[in-house]
Formats: C-alpha cells, structure tokens, sequence
C-alpha cells in the first residue's frame, strides 16, 4: 500500500470515527436521556447500540420495500428458541464497524470492553437447537433468502444458572432488565391467541366458542447478512392479557384477584420451556407452543394478503419450515385459520397446507418426539383436536385406498397413538402434512429413514432428505476468534467468511512452521484469556501450556458427560498409582445447564463439582489434572471457551445425536474431535481424515447388536479393574465424604440398572482413545499440524452451505434482488 493509499484509509477512517462519536453523544442525550457526566456504563452501552442499530435500519426498510415490489416468496422459519447471543458485537461485525466503534468510544473515554461485555446474552433458548436457528437466521439474510424466523419473547428465559455448594440452582435470568436497544416494539401488530372453550356445529361450519383469550403483541429484531445489504426480521411474541386489571375487583379492595387473570394469561411468555415434571406445567408448555404458532400463521396470512386477494397462491408465495416438533401445532392452526376463518373448503385447504409446510427431525430417540394427551389438548385446543382427528381419517382412508385395510400398518402410522392414554403424535402429524422431511446429518437422516419414520419413508420415499448442519463463520470464527480470523486474513484474505470451503487453502501451510508457530500462538493466547477468566471468576489458577479438554453442551445422559467424568477419575486414580510417570498436565473443563426437572442430570453436575473440588485440592497431582465446571453456559461464554478448546468431547452414544454443532465449531477453532461415529462426527472424519480425529466406541449398528443379545454392563466392570476402580470410588463417597451414599442412584444407573447408554461397554475404547491424544500432544508441532487440518477440513459445515440447500431444494425461494448487492465491494 502506498502512502497516498494509506493516507485515504485514515482520512476515511477519522471521519468515520467522527460522525459515531457525534452519533453516540446525540443518542445519549435525546435517546437516553444522560449527559456523559452522570452516564453509567449501561448508558453508552445503549448509546451507541442505537447509533449501529441506526445504520441497519436503512437496509431493513429497503430489504422489507424489495420484498413487498418483488413479491417474494417469503420462508418463515418457526422455532421455539432462538439463541442469538449478543446482538451488539453481532451488528458490529455485519457493518464492519468494530474498529470505528471502539475508536470513536476511547475518544469519548469510554473503555469499549467495559461496555461490549455489558450487553446480556438474549435469553432466548438453551442449546443446540435455539443456536442452529441463530445460525440459520444470519444465513438466510446473508444469501439474501427471505425469511423470518418466529418466536417467543421470554421474559427470563430459561433460567440463569448458579452453583451453590456443587449444585445447580436455578434464578430467572433477567436479560430485560434494562431494555433491549435491538428490538423495536410493535404495539400495532397484536394478535388474539383462544384457549379453551367448546363447538358448536352448524352443518359443514364449526365454531368455536367461550375461549379465554390471550393477545400476541410484536417485537421485532433485525438480523444483518454479512458483506449485503439484505437483512431479514426475528419477530418474537409476548404475552398481554386482553384486559389489565379487574377494576371493579381491585376497587373493592381485592387486589391479589384483580391482578390475577392477568397474569395468568401473561405466564405463556414468561419462561423458556417451564418444569413439565407437573401437569399444568406441561398444560404451560402446550399454551406456549400454540400461542406463539397461532400469532405467528395470522400474521402470515395477513403479510400474504397485502399482495393476493385468494389463497391459490399460498404455496408459491409462503413456506413454513418446523423447526424440530414444538411448533407443529402450526398444521391445525393455518387449517383453523384457512377453513374456519376464511372459508377455504376443507380439501383445499389441505392441499394447500401440505404444499406449504417441511419439517426438520432432531432426535431418533421415540421418548423425545413429543406428544399431547388427547384429553390435554381437547381440553385446551378443541377445535385442533378436531382438525386432527378429521387429517388422520384423511390420511388412514387415502392409506387403505392405496395399500388396502393393513391394521398393523394403520396402528404404526396414526396420528394418534392408541396404547394406554391416548396422545397425539406431534412428529407423525409433521411428516403428514410436511412436502419434506430432513435430517440434520447423513447418519442421522438415514437411520432416521430406518427408524422412526421407517413407515413414512416407505410411503414417501420422495419427501426425505439430508440437510447437514452448519454454524456460521462470522460468529464462530470471525468474531469468537479474532486472533485465528486476522491470520487467516493475513494467508487466504477475507473471503472465507462467506465461503468456508478456502479455508481448504490451509493445508499449503500444514509443514510451514512459521505457520504453524503462528497458529499454535494464536490458540496460547485463547487459553490464556480462558485462564485469566476462570482464575478471576471461579478462582482456579489453570495452566494455559495444558491440554484444555472441553465438553461444553447441554447436560443430558445421552451426551455422556458422566463417561467423560469416569475417565476423568480414573487418570485421577492412575496418577496418584504413578506419581513420577510421564502424565500430559490437562484442565477438563465442562459447561451446560440441565433441565430444572432433570434429576440425574443435576447429579452429574453436583458430582463433576465434587470431583473438581478434591481434584484441585489435592497437592500430590502437582498441577497435573484439573478440572473445572463454568455455570451458566451461553453463547458469549461459548464464544470465549470454543477458541481455548484443544480436545472437543462428542462422546454420545452412536445412534443418539441427530448431528450436533458444537463438534463443528469447535473443529473450526482448531480443536480435534475425540468422538464416536455419531452425528456429524461421521462426517466430520471424512472430511479432516483418519490422523486428525479420535473416534473411539462401537458403531451404531453394534449399539443395536448389543442390546438385542441382552446387555450386561456388570461384565465390564468385572472385566476391567480401572474402570471398577472409578466406579467405586463414585459408589463409596470418595468425592462426598460428608454423604457417603450421595451417588447410589448414579452408581446404580450404570451398574443395576441397565447403563441405557452404554458408558462401561464404550469405556475402555475411550481411555485408549484419551491415551493417544495424550501421545500426539506431546508433539506440539504434530498436535497443531492435525489441529490446522482440522479447521482446514471445516469448508462443509458453515450455515451457508446447508441455508443455500434449504433454499433451492426445499424452500423453493430465490434471493431479494437489491441495487447494491455487496456492501464490501
């Protein structure tokens, strides 16, 4: 670059730094109303998020005016979490204004890190799920598909996760407690929501009457692409009653009844997924699915009909995508609204519905496919019971005509399920009224096709698909690792941030070792801010030279952090045999929240915490093991432990983990994989190779084989001294002294009571998988060449690769045409 170059750069730049800094000062005074004497750091936060939310403003109306000239057709993409982390830094990194930013606030002497990390993570979900629709969202604005994502506008989330004397406890999380800058209020868009009430029946018309009614008030976020000026709209859902207050009942002084109702009706969007360990905690769940699904399709119809006065064009206009089963009360709904409201024949209308929705599956595991009493829904949804019920005698009846009266096969596939209490099966209802069903992962979608939906797939072979996951490179690599991202700058440009699969470009640099010093650099340094984080935080002093194994996920027994925790033991035990032997000194860090009703669970976290707390007590391991819980696991904290990470635990049994994400953005970050050939992980191996992963474990199909000859977990133990040796030292109160029989119950899941998961049979094939990863890091300069292989081979899993296959294979759409097309070039 010459100097006239340089000297434009920085004219450019100052400028820039200029207007934000007037930008902020002006919001501070007329948005938030503070001078900067008596501003609190969560004033300039706000400041100078409206001063950036200013800049995305302009393309949003323009993206929303193209939508409407065009006559797009639009995808709403309806989930009941959506984890979007931090808008701010988000925003940021879309405008390429982070350098200007943090500029134009030093100059107002303004620490920018004070205030980046102020900004609470949007409690809007909690694992894997919420995370792929954030992914998902910032794909389709950046290639430019049209969409809305749809949700809920949690009060406090799920919950906010603390550890008191080992156990998780939950608190709301209040991440509204001091308003959201990102979001923009939509009083005018409100929606009545009915529950309850009964039929009535006039000869082919069907009303529904005596509903207690809730109102679904708007608020929308903006969702930036990357390098476009195209961005889309997360509109979320709250809860207001339909009237404030009983006034004549507060009037005569009762005001607890007053109130009441009230805050009743405003439960539905109070929490993220509330206990369903009781009834009307279940009956809360039900009312949140169908009131954020039912504001949802109304406004649909209603966006529909700015440009079309019939409904002939509802399926080239609108596609619904079902984002796993919670949203599948959607079916009933457009009918309801279709049949009922705007009286489209029933047949029609059903024509139209199968046109319009497709479905993606997360889980092959039968008790996680959610479904509803029909007394339940009857008594809280009649009139979608009924709409049930009629699309079941549809489909049996088009079944018999086709395939003639096979009872079995009708008993198999009935949306109702007739054994014991009858329910409704919500997954079966998606595949039925879905023109497409996909997989997240070419394992998953195949045993999907396999098993549960085997049925189904031989029905319809046509409507079953894969769509492999992917996470996006802008949050995960761009943003989460910026020492990564400006190397990869510096060798392969900046490309790669919409097109991942340069990052192939890597492997020229595999035996460079400036390279390779560099990349083994930039993750020391990643380590070290986790170090300094825990150390400040948790008040563990961690060695950023160990190897840092990471599990960090939502806690569940199919996702066996218990396995990881045996093992973790058993080197324990091993090193304390073996003082002066040769141990590679390693920090296993865990992190994820359980289910507030999730009883084991809970107990592994209690017992990786008393595991820690002898572990790091004990002096004779001279640093050499450490092992460290982080609470309250959330997209910042993600963002912060992924980049540290050098061994990535995807350990779940095979056959149980639809795909994952998470072993995706940890192998993006330069982590290897120690894993089973489940999920993703299978695909992940293809593409990185043999050498660059440690897959361990028996496959699904010897899971099967396993447990049809009558599974014995009491032999491994008896075969296997180590692992007996761990297991005891669990029963026998080794790690809670002050309650020797804490861990029976967790003792006898494993030994007495089936090991459903089957840790002791994979145990001994994961210790020797541990032991080679031990090998390899002693070899630095070999550790970091598989670990840039590893992010190298991750050109598959970026988000844009899977929403680009979404678009054109199932959603039918194309890209908003907009006169600028890049705002980059």
């Amino acid at each position: 670059m010459d100097l006239s170059q340089f000297t434009h750069q920085y004219d450019h730049l100052s400028r820039d730094v200029a207007a934000f800094r007037r930008a902020i000062s002006n919001k501070l005074m007329y948005q938030v109303g503070k001078n900067p004497e008596s501003a609190r750091p969560e004033d300039w936060l706000h400041a100078v998020s409206y001063a950036v939310r200013d800049h995305l403003v302009e393309r949003w109306m323009k993206t929303i005016r193209a939508s409407y000239a065009q006559d797009v057709k639009r995808v709403y993409y309806l989930s009941m979490e959506f984890l979007i982390g931090r808008s701010f830094s988000n925003a940021l990194l879309a405008l390429d204004l982070m350098p200007t930013v943090r500029q134009a606030l030093t100059e107002l002497e303004v620490d920018p890190d004070v205030v980046i990390d102020l900004e609470p993570d949007a409690a809007l979900g909690n694992g894997g799920l919420g995370r792929l629709a954030a992914c998902f969202l910032d794909s389709m604005a950046t290639l430019g598909v049209p969409g809305f994502g749809y949700g809920i506008r949690y009060d406090y989330g799920m919950f906010r996760q603390q550890i008191i004397d080992g156990q998780q406890v939950e608190v709301p999380d209040y991440w509204l407690a001091h308003g959201n800058p990102w979001e923009f209020h939509r009083p005018e868009i409100c929606f009545r929501v009915r529950y309850g009430g009964h039929l009535e029946q006039e000869g082919d018309v069907v009303r529904w009457v005596g509903t207690e009614d809730v109102l679904a008030n708007a608020y929308d976020t903006i969702i930036p692409g990357y390098g476009t000026e195209v961005t889309n709209t997360l509109r979320l859902w709250s809860a207001k009653a339909t009237e404030e207050i009983d006034l004549s009942a507060f009037n005569q002084g009762n005001y607890f009844g007053a109130v009441e109702s009230k805050n009743h009706s405003e439960n539905v969007s109070r929490v993220l997924y509330p206990d369903d360990s009781t009834l009307s905690g279940r009956e809360l769940r039900l009312r949140q699915e169908y009131f954020f699904v039912s504001a949802s399709l109304q406004d649909i119809l209603r966006r529909y009909r700015v440009n079309h006065r019939d409904f002939d064009a509802l399926p080239d206009k609108v596609s619904i995508h079902l984002n796993d089963t919670h949203p599948v009360l959607a079916v009933p709904e457009l009918m309801r609204l279709l049949v009922d409201e705007h009286g489209v024949p029933w047949k029609e209308a059903w024509a139209l519905c199968r046109r319009v929705f497709s479905y993606t599956n997360h889980t092959l595991m039968h008790e996680a496919l959610e479904t509803w009493p029909v007394d339940m829904l009857g008594r809280v949804l009649p009139r979608h019971l009924r709409m049930i019920f009629d699309i079941n005698a549809d489909f049996l009846a088009d079944l018999t005509a086709a395939h003639g009266h096979d009872v079995e096969l009708m008993r198999r596939v009935s949306l109702i399920d007739e054994h014991g209490e009858r329910r409704v099966r919500m997954a079966y209802l998606a595949v039925v009224a879905s023109h497409s069903v996909n997989g997240v992962s070419v394992l998953h979608s195949e045993l999907m096709r396999q098993s549960i939906f085997a049925d189904f797939a031989r029905l319809w072979p046509e409507r079953f698909n894969n769509k492999t996951n992917g996470v996006t490179p802008r949050r995960w690599l761009a943003q989460a690792n910026p020492g990564l991202a400006a190397l990869l700058d510096a060798r392969l440009g900046t490309g790669w941030r919409r097109n991942l699969h340069e990052l192939a470009a890597l492997r020229e640099y595999q035996h460079e070792r400036d390279f390779l010093d560099a990349f083994r650099s930039a993750k020391r340094a990643n380590k070290q801010r986790l170090a300094d984080y825990v150390g400040a935080r948790l008040g563990i002093d961690i060695d950023p030279g160990a190897l840092f194994d990471v599990q960090v996920k939502r806690m569940h027994e199919y996702k066996r952090q218990l396995l990881n925790l045996l093992h973790v033991i058993a080197r324990y035990q091993a090193i304390l045999a073996k003082p002066d032997a040769d141990w590679v000194p390693r920090v296993v860090i865990f992190s994820g929240k359980a289910a507030s009703a999730y009883v084991m669970a809970k107990q592994v976290i209690r017992l990786i915490n008393d595991v820690a707390a002898v572990v790091n007590a004990d002096a004779r391991l001279r640093g050499r093991l450490k092992v460290v819980f982080i609470p309250n696991y959330s997209v910042s904290l993600a963002e912060l432990i992924i980049p540290a990470a050098d061994l990535s635990e995807q350990i779940s049994t095979a056959g149980t983990e639809a795909s994952g994400t998470g072993n995706m953005k940890l192998a993006l970050n330069g982590a290897i994989t120690i894993g089973t050939l489940d999920g993703a992980n299978v695909e992940i191996r293809e593409q990185v190779g043999d050498d660059n992963i440690f897959i361990f474990g028996h496959t699904t199909a010897e899971v099967a084989d396993i447990r049809a000859q009558g599974y014995q977990p009491r032999n491994c133990y008896a075969a296997n001294p180590q692992l007996a040796a761990a297991l005891n030292a669990v029963r026998d109160g080794l790690f809670s002294p002050g309650e020797r029989g804490r861990y029976q119950a967790v003792f006898d899941a494993l030994m007495n009571w089936g090991d459903h998961y089957l840790l002791l049979a994979d145990f001994a094939s994961y210790v020797e998988a541990q032991q080679r990863a031990d090998a390899l890091y002693r070899q630095p300069e070999a550790w970091t060449r598989s670990a840039l292989l590893n992010v190298a081979g991750m050109g598959l899993f970026s988000s844009d690769r899977t929403i680009d296959a979404y678009a054109r294979e199932i959603w039918k759409t194309t890209p908003i045409r907009l006169d600028a097309a890049s705002v980059f070039e």
